[in-house]
């Protein structure tokens, strides 16, 4: 049984250009629980390149937070845009728990088909290995390093103001207010 305190923190990029050959701004909230925000961290990445594992592991390593960690949530599997984390290795790397949230069932036959004709053939095993795409009440996620048992405990405790948990939903509002002046849109 986790404490109500648990430490975690969630990932989310910020606005950015489709198909722009530049950076965007990758956000890490630490909380406790769903409740308690401790801290920010940030990093960028190339939009649909190939560095967002690296840059995730780096600015989680190298964070002051990182001993208090649990669990590393995502919003989704990939970071501007098609920036697909390698959740297997971002596990390993940090040695902590990863749970992929996501909100509504991804088209995976559609994202490679799209990831074939952007000649992005070679991320399609990153899709791969993230593993099953699995239904917990209202989202799905896909779970590294964690049982469907314990990721619904953690889940509990961090959703408190809507189906997302509240790390991830404040990166968002946070990365979006930096880029667009104002938070907008859903996690």
């Amino acid at each position: 049984m986790f404490k109500k305190e648990i430490r975690v923190i969630g990932i989310d990029d910020a606005p950015f250009r489709k198909f722009s050959k530049g950076k965007v701004f990758v956000i890490g909230t630490v909380f406790r629980g769903g409740t308690l925000l401790d801290g920010i961290l940030s990093t960028k990445v190339n939009v649909d390149g190939s560095n967002s594992t690296k840059k995730i592991i780096e600015m989680v390593n190298k964070s002051k937070f990182k001993p208090q960690l649990r669990c590393i949530f995502l919003d989704g599997i990939a970071v501007g845009g098609f920036n697909i984390i390698d959740v297997k290795e971002l596990s390993k790397k940090t040695k902590l728990p990863v749970i992929v949230v996501i909100r509504r069932k991804p088209d995976i036959a559609a994202i490679k088909s799209t990831l074939i004709k952007i000649n992005k053939k070679n991320k399609i095993n990153l899709l791969e290995k993230a593993g099953e795409v699995i239904n917990i009440g209202k989202i799905y996620v896909q779970l590294t390093g964690i049982s469907v048992e314990k990721a619904r405990e953690i889940l509990k405790i961090v959703c408190t103001r809507s189906l997302i948990p509240e790390p991830i939903r404040i990166a968002h509002l946070i990365a979006s207010g930096i880029v667009d002046g104002e938070s907008r849109g859903k996690a």
